[in-house]
């Protein structure tokens, strides 16, 4: 696409001022429609014809991503290179600075959607690269790259997802099936399998195998670890796992194997564990010399990432191992520090990635425990994805769920009339509904008295609403009250999080005052 000089920005009435203020540098030609998600190409072509605008007047045309149709339509009749800019206007500046830039745009896809598919791809691209068999054998010749089962970890490679199945034996082999399914799906790459401390489980050891046979009839060929401090659990899993969490001071001895494990600076059976970055480095340093002369194969160190209040001195660790060992391949548990901080994972997987980005640490594990951890397999692999590229921001994706990038202005100058809004007391109606989440869906009762009349079942609320309204004549003031709860109902199942009906999904942190004093009012 050839950098454009001239732009003429369509829009309609309602949104002209805020395309004049992004679109600085531009023409901007107001089509007589209030809002520009009504306008068509056709419509577009008419107006401009109108005007006189001609093919030499501009080098491009953008008209909203929002419009239905192609842009190719006006480019036609026009004779100037037409595209489909981004759906909001505060996004304008990034599109005609990413045209400028050489951007192509599309006739079809909103500028801001093209933008992400842009670097999602790129972020395939360079998945793919690595997983091409010739790179993978060269890379492996390296010292700071290894093979987990079938899959390459190092430096050379995006940094690897372990979904630790927490108490599997406890689980049993359907849950654990279930669960491991699960985290692949979320991005994992690896099912880690964590056995439970004080317990010796070899029974379920045995099953290991079916675990992975299962999988694979699924789809997922991923490498299986094996996570215990237990030595006869270890060495029962030497045949059947590829990785191994976590061995120490106190186990080494025992568990010779040429397969991947993970080193850990402790010895859990004298209850020792140094706190100082350098002793924790300097004991690791030791162990990883101990291993080798015992004929160990490959080790992952692990210098232990705890959480607050002891994060700094163990990021500090990490640092200053990976200062003096370039080479290794390193895991960090992630988890542990989201799992133990009462806040949203999702911000501090989204940092924790980055540090994992700048120490090349190459193996990230995680867990879903707590409700609070939800989804952290997910947040985790977006992170990774977003650290596959330069600075992770301005992308074209993110990890902004909560948040915004960029705040977006939706106002209307008001009536000349305007009412204060006053509630009016609610009159009981015979028929009420109870509203509930389940298995990534919405479900309604009807109910009459004590007893449940009808289901509705669905995941769009819009069709959950008609559908009780072609079975039962409700109150406006009702079927408002009803919306509500389902726009609400769906927005726990977008967040992941519970909903219980008629109570807030999110608390007041962000309103002015305090709690008591809202609660009164």
């Amino acid at each position: 696409m050839l950098k454009p000089g001239r732009i003429l920005l369509v829009t309609g009435k309602l949104a002209e001022p805020l395309v004049r203020k992004y679109g600085k540098g531009c023409d901007v030609f107001v089509v007589p429609i209030s809002v520009a998600a009504f306008l068509t190409p056709e419509l577009i072509v008419r107006y401009l014809k109108r005007a006189g605008i001609r093919s030499e007047d501009y080098d491009l045309i953008l008209i909203p991503g929002l419009v239905r149709g192609s842009a190719q339509i006006v480019e036609d009749e026009l004779g100037v290179p037409t595209f489909k800019g981004p759906r909001n206007a505060v996004d304008l500046p990034q599109t005609v600075k990413a045209l400028r830039e050489g951007f192509k745009l599309s006739k079809e896809v909103p500028a801001d959607e093209l933008f992400s598919v842009d670097a999602f791809k790129r972020v395939e691209d360079i998945r793919n690269k690595t997983r091409n068999r010739h790179y993978i054998e060269k890379a492996l010749k390296r010292p700071w790259n290894l093979l987990i089962g079938n899959l390459p970890a190092g430096r050379d490679f995006p940094a690897r997802i372990l979904g630790e199945v927490v108490d599997a034996p406890k689980l049993g082999l359907e849950k654990t099936v279930e669960k491991a399914h699960y985290y692949l799906s979320e991005g994992a790459d690896i099912v880690d399998l964590g056995m439970i401390s004080g317990e010796t489980n070899l029974d379920f050891i045995e099953e290991i195998p079916e675990i992975r046979e299962r999988l694979g009839e699924e789809g997922f060929k991923a490498p299986i670890s094996f996570d215990s401090l237990n030595t006869a659990e270890i060495e029962r899993a030497l045949d059947y796992a590829d990785l191994f969490l976590s061995v120490d001071e106190g186990n080494l001895e025992e568990l010779v194997t040429e397969k991947p494990v993970v080193l850990i600076p402790t010895n859990q059976r004298e209850g020792s564990f140094p706190t100082k970055p350098r002793e924790r480095v300097e004991f690791l340093e030791r162990l990883k010399e101990k291993a080798f002369d015992l004929g160990y194969g490959r080790v992952i160190p692990d210098p232990i990432l705890e959480h607050v209040p002891h994060l700094a001195r163990s990021i500090a660790a990490f640092q200053l191992y990976r200062e003096r060992n370039p080479n290794d391949v390193l895991l960090a548990g992630v988890g542990n520090v989201v799992e133990l901080y009462d806040a949203d994972s999702i911000g501090m997987n989204a940092l924790l990635a980055g540090i994992a980005k700048e120490l090349s640490i190459n193996l990230l594990l995680t867990t879903e425990v707590s409700a609070k951890a939800r989804g952290s397999v997910r947040e985790l692999k977006r992170a990774v994805d977003m650290n596959l590229l330069d600075a992770p921001k301005d992308l074209g994706f993110d990890l902004l769920v909560l948040k915004e990038k960029r705040t977006k202005e939706w106002k209307f100058e008001p009536a000349e009339k305007i009412v204060e809004a006053g509630e009016k007391p609610v009159e009981l109606e015979p028929l009420y509904f109870r509203v509930w989440v389940e298995n990534e869906r919405i479900w309604v009762n009807a109910h009459r008295g004590t007893k449940a009349v009808l289901t509705v079942t669905g995941k769009n609320p819009n069709a959950i609403i008609d559908t009780i309204l072609e079975h039962f004549e409700i109150s406006p003031r009702h079927a408002f009250y009803l919306g509500r709860e389902l726009e609400r109902a769906k927005t726990a199942l977008k967040i992941r999080r519970s909903y219980v009906q008629e109570l807030e999904l999110f608390g007041d942190f962000y309103l002015d005052g305090e709690p008591e004093k809202r609660e009164e009012e």
